[in-house]
């Protein structure tokens, strides 16, 4: 059976771009970063619990050095969370170069596995503005990961929502029966969603276009 590394982060596109591999026939190979990210116990919790309902193999790799770059909302309690809605540009909780460094670790353990595709679960129409999320830094990525493996390694990075909307995000998570309530996309609190940061605000968004009620508990969903 043809395998896939699937960058899962514990969030609903990372969820939902999973699915779609099992869906195209790949055997699933879970991946996951613990980089010291704000919710970082909440997102392992949820990505423990789709990982288990995809029976997928799993591999959960820590990355504290993220913390010691800081220069991210995400990682640094001294930066802010943007809470005011999203602007133009890029905002500051993006990781430097974070999806460049988790696609090189997956590559690695796609090499290791024998699987020929990677997972990422990116959206570049309908994002935070994140340079990394773009279609022409996947390509970029895919060509150098193929020139840094073994001549008989071919690895394809497979972005399945990536011109998507989060609306029609959420209404192919409702076709393929992924268990939303189990993905987490808050970038600050683990009990209760703000519904007030980017990430929120864009879910919240998708949930609304798409007439369904997100099941996730929020603090503020407007």
């Amino acid at each position: 059976m043809k395998k896939a590394v699937c960058i899962i982060s514990g969030g609903m596109d990372s969820a939902v771009a999973s699915y779609i591999a099992k869906k195209e026939g790949y055997e699933i190979i879970a991946l996951h970063f613990n980089y010291g990210q704000r919710t970082e116990n909440k997102e392992l919790k949820c990505f423990r619990a789709i990982s288990n309902k995809l029976s997928a193999k799993s591999y959960e790799i820590d990355l504290p050095f993220f913390k010691q770059i800081g220069a991210s909302a995400l990682v640094d309690k001294n930066i802010a969370v943007p809470t005011e809605g999203i602007k133009p540009g890029v905002p500051v909780t993006y990781v430097p170069f974070r999806n460049g460094i988790f696609l090189s670790i997956a590559a690695a353990v796609a090499e290791k596995e024998g699987a020929e595709a990677i997972y990422i679960g990116i959206v570049e129409e309908d994002s935070s503005g994140y340079p990394d999320c773009k279609e022409s830094f996947i390509e970029a990525m895919t060509k150098a990961i193929n020139l840094g493996t073994k001549d008989e390694t071919n690895i394809e990075i497979k972005t399945p929502l990536i011109h998507l909307h989060k609306e029609d995000i959420v209404s192919k998570a409702l076709e393929l029966d992924v268990p939303l309530e189990l993905t987490w996309s808050c970038y600050q609190a683990e009990d209760e969603a703000c519904g007030v940061c980017d990430s929120c605000r864009l879910r919240l968004k998708g949930f609304e276009k798409a007439g369904v009620k997100d099941k996730i508990p929020y603090k503020i969903s407007h």
